[in-house]
């Protein structure tokens, strides 16, 4: 049966939204394993037949799966599917692909890890360096937040601005950058933002209140140790059962 290009993309006649669908399609198949490490994609031809698109179309998503270290050419054999170690994981298709994956609470589980270790690095920045002007920034957006607790579509639109806001204080740009492209792409699973208890958004907040107070006094050590704790804890809270 022949699979079509997912209408979602709004792909057409356009030879490059055409490729990027196909390889939108083939990062999945990889990272999900439909294509197993070490096995063969199917021919140029199969791939032209399965997706409906020529041989250019073709070529160019397997260039870029090649960039994303997702496969490469080996003679005799053809396109091959490379082990995990090769892959690109902060590229934004295969990060998006990664959450698909039936084992993709571990991966979250390690997002957690990271964002722990670098939110708790900025917030101890952010103590560290921050001026009047920041001070008054942050207040602005507690009071936002505090403000939109009986709303919770909302406050967690402002709970992302509160920390990305602690973010761009501390001026850690390459932190800021990974979390960023981690976080934006985890958020779209509904494993990652979770059912939380009841109860949760008040606990949430009252660690927000105690990450601010620590910031905006100028207290390192226990902005970096309350934004650890506020991220496990709220994670653990959120966190699917297996």
């Amino acid at each position: 049966m022949v699979q079509q290009v997912p209408t979602s993309t709004q792909v057409t006649r356009n030879r490059p939204a055409l490729a990027e669908a196909v390889i939108r399609a083939l990062v999945q198949d990889v990272v999900t394993e439909k294509y197993a490490p070490g096995t063969a994609l199917p021919s140029a031809a199969a791939l032209c037949e399965t997706f409906t698109v020529s041989r250019t179309v073709i070529r160019e998503a397997l260039t870029a799966l090649a960039e994303k270290g997702l496969v490469a050419a080996r003679q005799g054999w053809g396109t091959v599917v490379l082990d995990r170690e090769s892959w690109g994981l902060l590229d934004p298709m295969v990060l998006e692909a990664i959450f698909q994956r039936e084992d993709s609470l571990l991966f979250m589980d390690q997002l957690i890890g990271i964002r722990t270790a670098l939110e708790g690095l900025m917030a101890s920045s952010a103590a560290r360096q921050i001026t009047d002007e920041a001070r008054a920034d942050l207040a602005r957006q507690f009071e936002v937040l505090s403000g939109s607790l009986d709303e919770p579509e909302r406050y967690e639109d402002e709970d992302i601005a509160f920390h990305a806001l602690v973010h761009r204080i501390s001026g850690n740009e390459f932190a800021r950058a990974i979390i960023s492209s981690i976080q934006g792409k985890a958020r779209l699973v509904a494993q990652y933002t979770g059912a939380p208890p009841q109860g949760h958004m008040e606990l949430t907040h009252e660690e927000h209140r105690h990450i601010f107070e620590a910031v905006v006094g100028g207290d390192t050590e226990a902005s970096a140790e309350l934004m650890r704790a506020h991220i496990s804890r709220s994670w653990a809270r959120r966190r699917p059962k297996k």
